[in-house]
């Protein structure tokens, strides 16, 4: 059985290029939990709670519940759900989840082939990271999922409904990742924080300063100037986490603030509560902004609006 091409077809809703990470963040959550206790189950009543945070941290700006991947996942044939009385997942009603001891757990062949291959679970890892999250995120979800940390080599490319796998965990992306683009992106806002405006370097080096994609590559975001900016390394992990948005304004872009934000410092006011309705700084003449359908992508999908 091909783990790794199963991982990466799992069937999420993705109507208008929404955000569906429900069974990833599931099947990252089983596979810390397998780390921890590989004969274990998940009972639904027992990580409701955790699950429900997980997708409050790293899901949808809407409201969404764990009930559905704890279920649905199961068409995937990676997770399989029995009651106490061993029957099947009753379904993805909440109270019928928890009433009848509904206990998930990693199917009993990916859970032998774990065993006996020890890499493959850091494998599944990096592809439901890099297929699902922004590199920002990762090694922040892999401590909120309670993940140890493994050696994970490269996979090989595999085919996926006959197409090649992009690059690395990429698996089944169109395109190659454009190596250069950090040092396209930074250059077109002439090193600097589209956000505040910081210009840091290390003598001749750009330092703190990233490429931010605005819609995420693992969502069809390509490596293209219209599609990225340079922020701050601060900027860029509020950006990615909603806090921080955009929208159009007369002559370009400003920033958005998330009314959800709460920093009470005076640090937090300068940094953050500040920025709000600030013009985005660059890029250079000739350079094209930020596409419009990218950053309404970004606003619907990422940012925490009220």
């Amino acid at each position: 059985m091909d783990w790794l091409k199963r991982a990466a077809g799992l069937r999420q809703w993705t109507r208008g290029g929404a955000r569906a990470p429900h069974k990833p963040l599931l099947l990252l959550y089983a596979l810390a939990r397998f780390q921890e206790d590989p004969g274990g189950g998940l009972r639904y009543s027992a990580v409701e709670d955790d699950l429900r945070r997980l997708l409050a941290e790293y899901g949808p700006p809407h409201r969404t519940t764990p009930a559905y991947p704890f279920h649905h996942l199961v068409g995937d044939g990676l997770w399989e759900v029995q009651t106490d009385l061993g029957g099947v997942s009753p379904g993805t009603g909440v109270r019928a989840l928890r009433e009848s001891g509904a206990t998930g757990r990693l199917v009993p062949e990916l859970r032998q082939e774990l065993r006996r291959e020890p890499g493959r679970l850091g494998e599944l890892v990096r592809l439901l990271l890099d297929a699902h999250f922004p590199p920002s995120l990762h090694e922040e979800l892999s401590d909120a999922v309670g993940l140890m940390p493994t050696s994970v080599p490269m996979p090989t490319p595999v085919e996926l409904d006959g197409q090649r796998a992009r690059y690395g965990y990429g698996y089944g992306r169109r395109q190659r990742r454009d190596p250069r683009i950090r040092e396209r992106v930074l250059a077109a806002y002439d090193h600097r924080c589209a956000f505040c405006g910081f210009d840091g370097s290390l003598g001749t080096r750009p330092v703190g300063l990233e490429a931010a994609h605005v819609r995420w590559w693992a969502f069809e975001g390509p490596d293209a100037l219209d599609n990225a900016l340079c922020l701050c390394a601060l900027h860029h992990k509020l950006f990615d986490k909603g806090v921080l948005g955009m929208e159009r304004a007369e002559g370009g872009h400003q920033v958005l603030v998330s009314p959800l934000f709460d920093g009470s410092g005076e640090t937090a006011r300068l940094l953050v509560r500040d920025l709000a309705g600030r013009p985005l700084t660059g890029p250079r003449p000739g350079v094209p902004s930020v596409a419009d359908g990218h950053r309404d992508w970004h606003r619907g999908q990422v940012f925490r609006a009220a």
